[in-house]
């Protein structure tokens, strides 16, 4: 039985774990600039890794068979990095690594984390005939080891400098310190006759 005032469970979970909208938004912005420039990237790094693998491709042909798979599969892409920023920016305070190390850190277990599930694109994605396989495809994975690193140090870097904490405030002047820092004029001339 509930109580009137008792919170419920998600009421709970809501006022327990505070998301600060603001740094969310920049998260966002941040996921999908990294995923602007994993996706600008990859005609060089199908040079590069000679692999054919494009994840805009790999996205936009689940909806659109013809040509006109680009628009959709970038738009997907880059809200996916959106996505992934938001959930970033807020989880990224609370990781014990350097700064410097939590977007790729992050990316990295991405990629690790999702790579499997190549298999099930092999099986059922609707363009599949069209698309190289995935399974057991090693130079498609270092692909996505370079991608997913690329957009962990973008996605890092920039929402370190936008969400940074602001420097702390100068210590207020008290009349006892001069802006040099060696004190007062007036401390500094002894006004009683030397012996």
């Amino acid at each position: 039985m509930a109580y009137p005032f008792s919170p419920r469970p998600l009421q709970l979970m809501a006022s327990t774990m505070a998301i600060d909208r603001t740094r969310t938004l920049r998260g966002a912005v941040c996921g999908a600039a990294a995923a602007a420039a994993w996706a600008f990237q990859q005609p060089l790094d199908k040079l590069a890794f000679g692999s054919r693998f494009d994840d805009v491709e790999l996205l936009g042909r689940v909806f659109e068979r013809g040509d006109g798979w680009y628009a959709s599969g970038l738009f997907l892409h880059l809200q996916n990095g959106a996505i992934l920023g938001a959930v970033y920016a807020n989880v990224a305070p609370l990781l014990p690594l350097p700064p410097v190390a939590r977007g790729p850190a992050v990316a990295m277990l991405e990629n690790v984390v999702t790579w499997p599930l190549g298999r099930l694109s092999d099986r059922f994605h609707p363009a599949r005939a069209e698309l190289p396989a995935l399974t057991g495809n090693r130079r498609a994975f270092a692909q996505a080891t370079w991608r997913h690193l690329l957009f962990g140090v973008v996605l890092g870097e920039l929402e370190r400098r936008l969400n940074a904490e602001p420097e702390p405030a100068p210590p207020a002047y008290h009349g006892e310190f001069s802006s040099n820092g060696h004190g007062t004029l007036t401390h500094a001339v002894s006004v009683e006759p030397a012996s």
